[in-house]
């Protein structure tokens, strides 16, 4: 009994111990209680530094603002860089235009010196309708704000969000000031100071406002000049660029990207109407009927609006006095927008807008190139490798103005070659219409440009192989009948393909054929056709010399003669040791070979 009361007495004693130390370190926290953070209002109070700010705060009333509980981000001005804008006082300034300009350098973040991109941003100060304004922040070399402003001193924390010195004021910026701070505007703004002072002026002003501007980037400007074979903006005159520029801007209206419509109708500056698109993103159409993307919307200034845009939009004045070059036509078609993709990837627009090219194009449309991609297996066109596209579309091109009225059924060559330099051939079919090497029909002829003429198709023309030509042209069906013959190899694949390439083939016109007193079949068929071939070598007809003997693909040697006789441009000699064979047509050149039409089939030795 005497142990239980004794270790009670101890517990008692402990409680009180453990009880006097709690009060103890309740007392010495209360008696130094933890430092609190400043807010941003105390903060800048109490830096002399930003003692004109802190004037400014407290007769707008914003004092009381940041020195709530919050998340702020504060670009504030130093007094050097008030005194700077003129300021050393804030009581001549009107206290709502002081509130808006404070407010400018506000964001309703906590935004710390890492975060910082190259982007835009809305700050607390507003526009036309309330809306935001817009700080544009670039963090390419150091840090700006709307090219003005420069951090000085960063991620001065506070309670309610952070501070960063700058070494300007950021008035309420104007359309102008935003195009000038956004170095991806600089030819716009080079544009318009070609101008002199009246349309800066405007857009930096109030009357007339507000303003919506599309405003091209440089990119757009770029594609222009090379639409129109130009070097560089001076290669413009000044009435043309005044009514290009007026067409990209809106008076009277701070147009945001959320109150325009599908369909909708804006009457621009300049006197014609836009079209505004909504379906597919917002886009912009003009009288090319090739749109524009807004590629940047709503960046809003203290008086307007701007949308940045990816290509600079034509009014129908300008187009009608337009002679484009053949790329420049392209580029202002909105259903070749695909044709202009390939184009530029494969390096060929100086070419197709040198002005004395005097070029003939056959311009595949926006279906046929997707129809080309599919049955390639590409997913779209940068899956194809450029060399391959470059000669793709080359194989469109024929050099020399050639209208629909010049066009007969006939050869022709490209600006396509195979791995030795020879320019591809190309079979024009004109019996019923115009088609070319039998996969691609001219649906629109006779579109005459500045440099050449354009002759729009309904598919893509893809590089010849040695079965294309023979597969296109009527003359050698019988030979086509022959190499597709029940029993034969597979001579459509060996012949289309690169295993055994190049190869030369004396091809037998219909004639030929019809001349033979029996039409072989099975193996002799098989040996007969092996003997017009020879593999291995693209022997074209400067290759040939008299006297060269070759060996077929069956085995048996071909010789030449030249000159041939009658018509004939050489004579050949078969394995059987006929020697009337003339060789009648030369030269039809594919990427795996070249063919030459003979007159009469080729027979093998048949004793060996």
């Amino acid at each position: 009994m005497k142990t239980i009361i004794h270790l009670s007495k101890y517990f008692i004693v402990s409680l009180l111990f453990l009880n006097i130390a709690s009060c103890s370190d309740d007392d010495d926290n209360n008696m130094n209680p933890p430092e609190q953070e400043a807010t941003i209002t105390e903060t800048a109070t109490a830096d002399a530094e930003l003692s004109i700010l802190t004037a400014a705060l407290i007769k707008t009333g914003l004092d009381a603002t940041l020195n709530e509980e919050g998340t702020y981000t504060v670009l504030a001005p130093t007094n050097e860089a008030f005194q700077a804008a003129g300021i050393t006082s804030v009581d001549n300034i009107s206290e709502e235009v002081l509130t808006n300009i404070l407010l400018n350098h506000v964001f309703n973040e906590t935004i710390m010196a890492t975060d910082l991109s190259t982007m835009y941003k809305n700050t607390l100060a507003t526009g036309p309708d309330d809306n935001a304004i817009s700080m544009y922040i670039n963090t390419e070399n150091s840090v700006s704000f709307n090219g003005v402003a420069a951090p000085t001193t960063i991620d001065i924390t506070a309670s309610n969000g952070v501070i960063h010195k700058v070494d300007a004021v950021l008035t309420i910026p104007t359309i102008v000031d935003h195009a000038t701070a956004n170095p991806s505007f600089s030819m716009l703004v080079e544009a318009l100071g070609r101008l002199g002072n009246t349309y800066t002026d405007l857009l930096s002003g109030t009357d007339g406002a507000p303003f919506t501007v599309f405003a091209p980037t440089n990119e757009a400007f770029e594609n222009l000049l090379s639409m129109l074979g130009a070097s560089s903006l001076d290669d413009i005159d000044d009435a043309t660029l005044e009514a290009v520029l007026t067409y990209h801007v809106v008076a009277g209206a701070n147009a945001t990207s959320g109150t325009l419509s599908d369909g909708q109708m804006i009457t621009t500056a300049q006197g014609e109407d836009v079209t505004i698109m909504t379906a597919d993103g917002v886009k912009i159409m003009d009288s090319t009927d090739t749109p524009a993307n807004v590629v940047a919307a709503d960046v809003q200034a203290g008086n307007g609006v701007i949308h940045a845009i990816d290509k600079v939009l034509l009014p129908q004045t300008i187009v009608d006095a337009m002679n484009p070059t053949i790329a420049g036509f392209v580029a202002m078609n909105n259903d070749y927008s695909s044709l202009l993709a390939a184009v530029q990837k494969a390096d060929l627009v100086e070419t197709l807008n040198a002005e004395d090219a005097g070029l003939t194009v056959f311009a595949p449309n926006n279906e046929a190139f997707a129809t080309f991609l599919s049955d390639n297996g590409f997913a779209s066109l940068e899956e194809v490798p450029t060399d391959v596209l470059k000669q793709v579309l080359l194989n469109h091109v024929i050099e020399g103005e050639v209208m629909s009225g010049d066009l007969t059924t006939m050869y022709g060559n490209t600006m396509a070659t195979n791995t030795d330099g020879d320019n591809l051939s190309l079979y024009i079919n004109t019996e019923s219409g115009v088609m070319l090497n039998g996969v691609s029909t001219v649906t629109t002829a006779d579109v005459e440009v500045s440099n050449g003429v354009i002759h729009a198709v309904d598919a893509v023309i893809g590089l010849p192989t040695i079965v294309t030509f023979a597969t296109a042209d009527p003359n050698f069906s019988s030979l086509v009948g022959a190499l597709t013959a029940d029993g034969q190899p597979d001579f459509v694949s060996i012949l289309s393909g690169t295993t055994d390439a190049p190869f030369t083939v004396f091809a037998p016109l219909n004639s030929a054929f019809e001349a033979l007193s029996a039409t072989p079949t099975g193996a002799t068929l098989t040996a007969v056709l092996q003997h017009h071939v020879v593999a291995g070598a693209n022997a074209r007809s400067e290759d040939l010399t008299d006297g060269m003997m070759v060996s077929s693909l069956e085995g048996d040697n071909i010789t030449i003669a030249l000159p041939g006789t009658g018509d004939a441009i050489a004579d050949l000699t078969d394995g059987a040791g006929n020697t009337d064979i003339g060789v009648v047509a030369v030269d039809v050149q594919a990427t795996n070979g070249v063919i030459h039409a003979v007159n009469k089939v080729l027979i093998p030795d048949t004793t060996n």
